[in-house]
């Protein structure tokens, strides 16, 4: 196949494409946040099929594999600070933890290798075939083995005002797509050019596509309806609680104190309705009557209404040990607590223990006060709260890990929500790139389903991101901070996108676009007489 040829340009063209891959997600370099998905996300994919380009489908299998590994393996680094400085764990937890999610994320980039490379051999390989793979197992990454679609390419674009409009119609893997696209173009056409030839006229048509979908995108945002009238004005309060005291009982009374300061100024600004962070009440609210009577005096103290993060607990099963739930609920200065919603997706090993029974003595690593580990909610939902000016409102709470799985965020909003709480606990990250990437994720979600979220982090990112996925006000992380915002209101069909009614229609055209492509390719390549030979 000539690879050895090729191997002197081989190897810097995938270092090229590792390099480019950590740096398309943001990440905190001397002080400051470096974000370079507007130029990576393009450098990435086209340095990737590069140096695929004549390796035969095994050799591609592993090369990609390998590539992969080493690329998000980097991106994952800060999975040690979660295992080994706060979970406790011993330090090799802390290295085999990014191997292993890399090499989740590596089997997919490997599939798309040995599918570019089986193309090949039938002469089809184009952007476009390249483009539709990729974002299929984008897709396919958001939903096998529980989903972990972090570091999705697409996520590298939430800086491009122009394409992030496409989401709401296409959810982030059209922009995963396109860079796909746009950057396999322009690896190709540069390769044809200094080989002496022409670009070929699906090169062409994959550049003009990405410039009008530029073009397009633009008018699409400014199309975008404009807010309604209707708003409330709201605080997401960040109480800075250092996570290796979170659960110290020694702590619980300066927590508390912390957030009812944080919670009488978010008043005094103005705030009718105030967001606590995930698990922000230490103990167990509701199997504490005064605590219980503490906060709702405070809520009448202030007028306002709360979302607050607590540990939900379920102790109606006689003899049976309680359930225990991450959750978010809601307190209403007139009625008290009304609705709690249960954190519905949780985190494989973080908060629950797949297979629990052959991990006999071990536990999850973020599972709190719940020994046996959190026990998830029956489904993403919308819930009902009353604030004084505004009035009723329905608000959907996604909770943490919930907040990186674009179908399940759209179903608050096909439930009814006019507004999004993402209520989050960063402190595990550290002084990371993962708050800053965790919130570009975030962004999407309003970017795609066309309402405003107030993101409340326990150490931050915490924010106010603009139903266009624009983040309109931050703090800075590890400081005790809130943010007080008069956020509209998009009831349907406003914050009724496309995407939020229809789901994934997109990325599921893109796996019957990759099947109709791998099909009529290998029946040419059969009717030409192609050889298979591996």
């Amino acid at each position: 196949m000539g690879d050895a040829r090729l191997m002197p340009r081989r190897a810097p063209l995938l270092v090229g494409y590792v390099v480019a891959t950590f740096l398309a997600f943001p990440h905190p370099i001397a002080g400051r946040v470096l974000d370079l998905g507007l130029l990576c996300a393009w450098l990435s994919p086209g340095l990737l099929l590069l140096g695929l380009e004549g390796l035969p489908p095994r050799r591609a299998f592993r090369t990609g594999f390998v590539a992969a590994l080493a690329a998000h393996a980097a991106i994952f680094h800060w999975i040690y600070v979660v295992t080994v400085v706060y979970g406790h764990a011993p330090p090799v937890v802390g290295v085999i933890g990014p191997l292993g999610l890399g090499a989740y994320m590596a089997a997919f980039t490997a599939l798309f290798a040995l599918g570019m490379a089986w193309l090949a051999r039938w002469n089809a390989v184009t952007p476009w075939s390249a483009a539709l793979l990729w974002a299929a197992l984008d897709h396919l990454r958001s939903f096998a083995l529980t989903g972990l679609p972090w570091a999705t390419l697409g996520y590298a674009q939430h800086l491009n005002d122009a394409l992030r409009p496409w989401t709401a119609f296409t959810g982030v893997y059209g922009l995963s797509f396109l860079s796909v696209l746009g950057g396999a173009a322009l690896a190709f056409g540069a390769r044809d050019l200094r080989a002496g030839r022409r670009p070929t006229w699906g090169t062409g048509l994959a550049l003009g596509t990405v410039v009008a979908a530029h073009v397009f995108g633009f008018v699409i945002g400014r199309g975008v309806a404009p807010d309604p009238g209707s708003s409330v004005r709201l605080a997401v309060l960040q109480g800075n609680i250092e996570q290796g005291v979170k659960w110290d009982p020694a702590w619980a009374e300066r927590t508390l104190g912390i957030y009812e300061e944080l919670s009488r100024r978010a008043a005094a600004e103005g705030a009718e309705l105030v967001i606590w962070p995930e698990t922000a009440v230490p103990g167990v609210l509701e199997a504490d009557p005064e605590q219980r009577e503490r906060l709702w005096d405070l809520a009448r103290e202030t007028g306002a209404s709360f979302v607050l993060g607590v540990v939900g607990i379920d102790a109606s099963r006689p003899g049976r040990r309680p359930l225990f739930f991450d959750s978010a609920l809601v307190l209403e200065a007139d009625r008290g607590f009304t609705e709690r919603y249960d954190k519905s997706h949780l985190v494989p090993f973080g908060e629950y223990l797949p297979f629990a029974e052959l991990l006999e003595g071990l536990r999850a690593v973020a599972s709190g006060i719940a020994s046996e580990g959190v026990t998830p909610g029956p489904a993403p939902r919308a819930v009902q709260i009353s604030v004084p000016e505004a009035g009723p409102l329905t608000v959907g709470v996604p909770i943490c890990y919930e907040l990186i799985f674009p179908d399940l965020v759209r179903r608050f909003v096909r439930d009814g929500a006019e507004v999004l709480f993402g209520i989050t606990n960063d402190a595990w990250y550290g002084r990371t790139g993962a708050p800053y990437q965790f919130l570009a994720i975030t962004a999407l979600r309003s970017a795609e389903t066309r309402v405003w979220t107030a993101r409340a982090a326990n150490t931050g990112v915490s924010a106010i991101i603009d139903a266009g996925g624009r983040v309109r006000a931050r703090t800075r992380i590890f400081e005790r901070d809130l943010l007080v915002y008069d956020v509209p209101l998009r009831p349907g069909p406003a914050g009724g996108s496309f995407y939020t009614r229809h789901g994934d229609v997109f990325a599921w055209g893109c796996w019957l676009g990759s099947l109709l492509l791998f099909a009529a390719a290998r029946f040419r390549a059969t009717g030409n007489g192609v050889g298979e030979s591996s």
